[in-house]
Parts: structure tokens; C-alpha cells; sequence
């Protein structure tokens, strides 16, 4: 049997077929890891938090589910031009021993066998359980204990202990950063071209890449198996840009000539696909981010237009200008001023409420501007340019001083400072080159020195970086590279995910 997932294609394609085909379970294997699991279980006295979350998050929670995949034939005296109509737990006339037609195209893929061609809406509950665990890999790898993995007990700890925990590390000592290499974070799915993006979701064991073989994915992260969770395929658009929305339910995906984008709703499983956006006079959409209130949008134009876009109505609301071609947008921290680097090397802060520019400066040394970063605590503005040369500055000096100076000129990199990020700590600055391999270096912000052993390896691991991220409490670090992979590190001296 096969899954046959059909997505919406970009202009002027048909409706897109693809195949997946089912991979072959071996029953002992499968009972070794029931028993495994049931064990587990008993020891951690509940089940684990992450996959409830996740599973709250790519599906719903278990109602939602149920509504959508649930479907009971309408009685005859009930007259309607569809023979069926969606189950509404909220009608107690429906009893709960109803039987569910699994031959429905959503329920097909949970049949065990032809002769389910009906299915309880309890045993149904269960199976979808079921399956979601084996998405997963069954019982998560760090929830399996060996007496080899006894010396690796302190740095997976955080694996344990994922949440919306407040980081309670002591401050991160220079020098020398105590990191360990994991398995790539994709390596369940490796790109089949460059990668473009790699974000962890902010509140689930969860991260996003995608890049120019027109897919995205998302994975688990557990440090060692990474399992995948989804792949979408979009025919004939390779992927720029994409990134979480702020609520985490939806992925916003960008390509490189196209004006359209799409929206993938990961609690409904939909692909929704924009093509025009009113208001909006550009050729294209490419570079965006998601804008700290939640619900918009700011694009990238041509010309030194920035455009604020609704994602209530998906049209312009407002839009800004500078002078030159923008190459680099970060918020502040509280989402009420806006950093613009333009490609002149002059930096515009603009009050995002009043639209106005309150500030403007030159990016000391800067020929042509790059990237730009902002750290979470408020304290940080890091400007890269072409040379390479990534200045790191007071976000109090930059907002009041037309002629700041920078706390420190980083010069590790001898090609252009392509991608630049804070972790969400504000501890470490992540710069990077996409023009040269191996690229990449982490900045000790309170010493204003470079790591000095990263990265270090026999062999190239880091390649071409085109995007960097950190997890929600820094416990990882991942990159996009050239070679379709994305390289997980894990941060040893932070604790949590």
C-alpha cells in the first residue's frame, strides 16, 4: 500500500502527485520496541512531555484530530447533497461505539489490513496514537538508558528536561566552548541540493530546514536519531526562505523568483498557497521576517522599500523606504524599533509605531553592508559587511549617537558576513560566510573574543553556511550548508533545550 500526498504547485502547474512508498516493519524488532517503550514507561511514571507537545502541535490535540479524520454516515431521514458530515463531539447522539469507514483517503494509511474497512472510534484514537509514535521513532532515543551511555549522562541531561524552563546557567566562561558534534539534524532526510534554512521551533524538540530541492522538513531533536517528522515538496519553487510563525503553528516559505509564497498550516497538515498580496508593487518576494507582534509579515523590496504585510488579509499595510538597497532588517528586542543595514553601509533605526527614522549612522569601516543582528538581552547590534568585518556595538549608543563607535571589529572572516545571529541567551554571536567553506565562527560576547577550538574537526563539517540558529535555551546549535546537510552541535554548558 502507499500514501499518496497531493500539494498545490506554483502557477500554471496541475495538482502534484507524489509517492511514499511504506516502510517494511520487522515484527521482532517492533516487539523489542513495545517492550522497550512499556518499560520506559514505567520508569518515567508518565509519558514524555516533548511528544505530547509535538504531537499537540503537528496534529492537534487529540479532539481536533478526531474532527477532521472522523466521519459518520447521516441518517436517512436527514436529506443533504454530501453523504456525510464531520462528527461534532459535542452531539451526544452520536454514541462512541459508531463504526468509522476507514477507506477514506485520510484514514486509508491506518489500516493494518484490507479487512479494516471499519474501525471503533476508540480503537481509531489509539491507532492514530500509535502512529504518531513510530513517526517518532517510538520511545525517544534519550530516553534510553545503556551503561555505555553512562559518561554522556550530564550532557543529555537537557534532552530529559525540555519546557518552557528558565535558563538558570551560571554565565558561559570564554576560551574554550565545551561542545560535542552530533548527527546532522537532517540526517533522517538530507537535501538534495543547498540548504537555505534551519530554525528550531520555539517551544517543541523541533526543527525546520529547507532549501533549494524544493522541500521542506521538519525533525525531532533528540542529539542522536533525529527522526523525521514531515517532508513537503513544492513543485517548481526552490526555497529561498522559511521560517516559524511566531505562534509556532505555521511555516512561511519564500523562493528566489516568484511573487507568490506559501503558508504551511502544520495544525491542519495544509498547504495554502499565496499568489498575490494587494498592495504589493514588486516582481518578486524573497527575503521576509516575522515581525514580533505575530500576525505580520515585513518583505524585503526593491529600491529600499520594506513592506509591512497582514497575514489576516495577506495585503500591504504599510510600507517604509530608505536610501540604497536594503541588505539587512532586525527588531529590537521589545519589537519597537527597527534596524535596517543598507547595502551603502548605513544603518536606519526606525520607530516601528510611528514609522519614523529616529536614527541614522554609518557603520564604522563599512563599504557595503551585509547583515544585520540585534541580541535578545538589548544590549547588542552586530553589522556585517563585505570584507568580512563584523562590528559588534551598544543597541543604547546605536539609538542615540549618530556617530557610534564599535565595542569590538571582528576579523576572523576574509569573505563576506552573510549571516549573523545572537543566541537567545545573548552570550554568543554566530557569524558566518556562505562564499568560503568552514566559514563560521562563535564570538564570547562578555570577552568580545572568538572560540578559539570551533570549529575544529578532522575533517569539513561546517562547508558554505547560509543560515545559523540556536535552540530555544542554546542546549544546540545547527547550520545550513551547501552539501544539503545541517550540522548539529550541542552546547554543553547550557542545560536545557
Amino acid at each position: 500500500m502507499e500514501d499518496v500526498i497531493k500539494l498545490p504547485a506554483a502557477p500554471g502547474d496541475g495538482t502534484q502527485t507524489k509517492k511514499r512508498s511504506r516502510p517494511k516493519v520487522d515484527p521482532e524488532e517492533e516487539e523489542k520496541l513495545r517492550q522497550q517503550n512499556l518499560k520506559k514507561l514505567a520508569v518515567l511514571g508518565e509519558e514524555d512531555g516533548t511528544v505530547k507537545r509535538l504531537e499537540s502541535l503537528v496534529f492537534g490535540t487529540e479532539d481536533q484530530l478526531l474532527e477532521r479524520l472522523v466521519e459518520v454516515k447521516i441518517p436517512p431521514r436527514i436529506t443533504q447533497p454530501s453523504d456525510s458530515f464531520m462528527l461534532d463531539p459535542s452531539q451526544s447522539l452520536i454514541h462512541l461505539s459508531v463504526r468509522v469507514d476507514m477507506t477514506h483517503r485520510y484514514r486509508r494509511n491506518l489500516m493494518k489490513g484490507e479487512a479494516e474497512t471499519t474501525m471503533s472510534k476508540q480503537k481509531l484514537h489509539q491507532r492514530m496514537r500509535e502512529q504518531f509514535q513510530k513517526s517518532m521513532g517510538g520511545t525517544p532515543s534519550w530516553a534510553e538508558s545503556t551503561d555505555d551511555d553512562d559518561e554522556d549522562d550530564d550532557e543529555d541531561d537537557l534532552l530529559r528536561r525540555t519546557g518552557n524552563f528558565v535558563a538558570s546557567s551560571e554565565s558561559l566562561p570564554g576560551g574554550i566552548l565545551r561542545v560535542k558534534k552530533c548527527l546532522p539534524a537532517n540526517s533522517a532526510r538530507p537535501s538534495e541540493d543547498r540548504l537555505t534554512t534551519v530554525q528550531f521551533h520555539s517551544s517543541a524538540q523541533v526543527i525546520l530546514t529547507a532549501g533549494l530541492d524544493q522541500s521542506l522538513s521538519l525533525f525531532q531533536v533528540d542529539g542522536k536519531t533525529n527522526p523525521k517528522i514531515q517532508s513537503i515538496h513544492l513543485e517548481r519553487f526552490p526555497i529561498h526562505k522559511a521560517q516559524f510563525s511566531l505562534d509556532g503553528e505555521m511555516v512561511i516559505a519564500t523562493s528566489l523568483k516568484n511573487k507568490m509564497f506559501y503558508l504551511y498550516d502544520m495544525m491542519d497538515g495544509r498547504v495554502v498557497p499565496v499568489h498575490s498580496i494587494r498592495g504589493l508593487n514588486e516582481a518578486r518576494v524573497k527575503e521576509f521576517c516575522v515581525c514580533p507582534d505575530g500576525g505580520e509579515l515585513l518583505l524585503t523590496g526593491t529600491n529600499g522599500y520594506l513592506h509591512l504585510l497582514t497575514l489576516k488579509t495577506n495585503e500591504v499595510i504599510r510600507s517604509l523606504k530608505i536610501n540604497g538597497d536594503v541588505s539587512g532588517v532586525a527588531f529590537s528586542h521589545d519589537g519597537r524599533k527597527l534596524f535596517v543595514n543598507s547595502e551603502e553601509g548605513e544603518v536606519c533605526v526606525w520607530d516601528v509605531r510611528n514609522s519614523q527614522c529616529i536614527n541614522r549612522f554609518s557603520d564604522d569601516g563599512c563599504v557595503r553592508g551585509t547583515s544585520i543582528a540585534t541580541s535578545r538581552n538589548g544590549r547588542y547590534l552586530a553589522c556585517g559587511s563585505q570584507s568580512g568585518v563584523v562590528n559588534i556595538y551598544s543597541q543604547e549608543a546605536c539609538l542615540n549617537s549618530a556617530n557610534p563607535k564599535p565595542l569590538k571589529a571582528v576579523m576572523n572572516l576574509l569573505t563576506s558576513a552573510t549571516s549573523l545571529t545572537f543566541n537567545p541567551s545573548s552570550e554568543i554571536l554566530a557569524i558566518a560566510s556562505r562564499v568560503e567553506d568552514e566559514a563560521m565562527r562563535l564570538v564570547h560576547l562578555s570577552s568580545l573574543t572568538v572560540f578559539s577550538n570551533f570549529p575544529v574537526a578532522k575533517r569539513k563539517v561546517v562547508y558554505r553556511t547560509s543560515c545559523l540558529d540556536f535552540s530555544p535555551h542554546s542546549g544546540f546549535f545547527s547550520l545550513a550548508n551547501n552539501k544539503g546537510h545541517a550540522p548539529l552541535f550541542r552546547l554543553l554548558h547550557y542545560k536545557d533545550f
